[in-house]
């Protein structure tokens, strides 16, 4: 349990970037747009950063993919552990090899403090009894720091700033493919659940999501933890049609990872009674990978080219 918490701690360096007067990254294929401090109704400011590839080409159309931590993607020289996904390296050859369709992608920064209560799907929290809500809500990581800072969930508030605010917004500005079928989610570990959450509330915006290390336990320990299992009554009921919906899921076997393979072999059960087969949805176990953007990037091109295939 000691190497849970160890992370856990590290994470919460994460959550306190300040998100003002950021440097913009520098990837090493295609460029980035910098929105700063992208204005909202529904949650507070966050840059906002767009990645085009070098032939980026406003007469012809892409396909969209949004994805959460956005600083944390595109740029080891700027994160605070010194690793990225490596996006703009993966898609770049992806493209080049016609494995997956021209696309751009959005990097939405997460909220600093706010990023748990953000990323955590408030319609399974809400379906709680007020006593489980409580034990939620008032979770400890290791080191004694509030995992919510006290702030309230709001990924409703969030997914409404996605799609009511900032969809609108790329596709008005970039040339972009603005239907299900070409727009797409992805996230890791509080990111998985916000984007299988996205997927789930949003099914005719979003076609496919990916969810690298999904974080079922949604707190960083299983004991007296009931949020796993609204999790899996929610997508019993709310888990979008198979028809039209492309689903990834996957973790690795080390750190917060270890977590979660028997977590991920329930929601295995409830995609097969759902309907979903292999062309729909995928789910996978990466052994001796943990749970960091090292392990992410090694892997990122097999859920890009399932959500993103020509």
């Amino acid at each position: 349990m000691k190497k849970y918490s160890i992370l856990a701690s590290l994470l919460v360096v994460l959550f306190t970037i300040p998100a003002t007067h950021a440097q913009v990254p520098t990837p090493q294929q295609g460029r980035i747009v910098r929105h700063e401090n992208f204005p909202s109704a529904h949650v507070t400011p966050r840059h906002v950063d767009v990645w085009l590839p070098a032939v980026y080409d406003p007469q012809k159309k892409y396909a969209v993919l949004y994805m959460h931590d956005g600083q944390m993607l595109f740029d080891s020289t700027l994160t605070w552990n010194k690793q990225e996904w490596g996006v703009d390296e993966t898609l770049s050859q992806l493209m080049r090899e016609k494995k997956i369709k021209d696309c751009i992608v959005v990097g939405i920064w997460n909220g600093g403090r706010s990023r748990h209560a953000e990323y955590f799907p408030q319609k399974p929290f809400e379906s709680l009894t007020k006593t489980q809500q409580e034990i939620v809500y008032n979770a400890y990581r290791s080191n004694g720091q509030s995992i919510f800072f006290g702030i309230p969930i709001m990924s409703d508030r969030y997914l409404n700033f996605l799609t009511q605010e900032l969809k609108p917004f790329i596709d008005k500005t970039y040339s972009t493919k603005t239907d299900r079928n070409n727009t797409f989610i992805a996230g890791s570990s509080m990111g998985a659940l916000i984007s299988l959450y996205a997927i789930c509330e949003y099914p005719a915006v979003f076609g496919g999501a990916a969810c690298l290390s999904t974080h079922w336990p949604g707190l960083f320990t299983m004991e007296n933890n009931p949020v796993p299992g609204a999790f899996f009554s929610y997508l019993e009921q709310l888990l979008p049609s198979p028809k039209n919906h492309r689903l990834y899921f996957d973790h690795g076997t080390e750190t917060l990872d270890s977590m979660y393979a028997s977590l991920q072999k329930s929601v295995d059960q409830i995609m097969g009674k759902r309907g979903y087969k292999s062309q729909q949805w995928v789910s996978r176990s990466w052994p001796g990978q943990d749970h960091s953007e090292r392990s992410w990037r090694s892997r990122f091109s097999v859920p890009a080219t399932f959500l993103l295939k020509n």
